[in-house]
């Protein structure tokens, strides 16, 4: 054997093996696989993953408390029972449902129509249209509930659910058109320049085939907008009149008045989770159907 052949064997055992794209993560994942349990980053999801849901933990538990306080005393449902009787609170609650599809119907057609407009059109004022656009998103929610109030006073316009409506509408505008905006930076504008081509007019190229490949975005938008309108306090304590609170409204004076958290919040605040937990359940069924089909 050769003083050549043992050096090159040598060498082969040493020198690094160029390894392809697969073969490094198949490798790594490996090693993460023989790796001890605990890690850095494991360690962190985990703090992170207690830190949110333990309160929501908490707050189940205690909804089926038989006494109000701290203290548990044995599993009961009188709060479930005492929230579904309060009829206020089903009022507040249909009234944030009414408010909510309404103004986010408002406010996604509007939004729709402007994302669009400014996309698709050169004018002057353009830069600052989008600029001015995104103010109510970067001011506070207080400025722009007494900005409004002041606004309905002025007009003599009475505080009830038109203007609750409207506040809504008006700050989810923004949100809307952001996600428009941002489904319409990818579009491809040679397909409307093919629809051109084809005989169809702008209002066809609109409907059959802007308003289609926004339907993502117009869709986020939606839900963004249900979304914030439900859980809008700040904006809505300022517009709201006699008669027209929303939830939100609702539960805090029902905390203000007893002093704290009761039960019964405690009762509708799973309830609402649950059915929150539901809807995103069907939606990604609903989703899944439409994309296979």
């Amino acid at each position: 054997m050769s003083v050549g052949y043992i050096t090159r064997n040598i060498v082969n055992a040493i020198k690094p093996k160029v390894q392809g794209e697969a073969e490094r993560h198949a490798l790594r994942a490996i090693r993460r696989a023989t790796r001890g349990h605990f890690s850095l980053s494991r360690f962190i999801f985990i703090v992170a993953i207690v830190f949110l849901f333990l309160p929501i933990l908490v707050l189940v538990v205690y909804s089926f408390n038989e006494a109000a306080g701290m203290h548990w005393t044995g599993f009961s449902l009188r709060w479930y029972k005492q929230m579904f009787a309060t009829r206020e609170l089903w009022r507040a609650f249909g009234n944030s449902v009414i408010i909510a599809v309404s103004s986010a119907a408002a406010a996604t057609a509007i939004g729709t129509i402007g994302a669009i407009g400014v996309n698709w059109y050169r004018f002057k004022l353009r830069t600052y249209t989008q600029a001015i656009s995104f103010l109510p998103m970067i001011l506070p929610e207080i400025i722009i509930g007494v900005s409004l109030l002041v606004f309905f006073s002025s007009l003599n316009i009475p505080l009830g659910l038109l203007t609750i409506f409207i506040a809504h509408t008006t700050f989810n505008i923004p949100f809307v058109f952001l996600m428009v905006m941002a489904r319409l930076d990818e579009f491809d504008f040679s397909i409307i320049e093919a629809a051109h081509d084809l005989g169809a007019n702008e209002m066809q190229t609109l409907l059959r085939v802007t308003v289609p490949v926004c339907m993502p975005g117009i869709v986020a938008g939606v839900l963004t907008a249900i979304t914030l309108s439900l859980e809008d306090f700040v904006i809505t304590f300022f517009v709201a009149g006699p008669g027209s609170s929303t939830l939100p409204i609702f539960i805090f004076s029902a905390i203000t008045r007893r002093g704290g958290v009761t039960p019964v919040i405690s009762a509708l605040s799973v309830v609402m989770i649950a059915g929150t937990i539901i809807l995103c359940l069907a939606l990604r069924k609903f989703i899944k159907y439409i994309a296979t089909n």
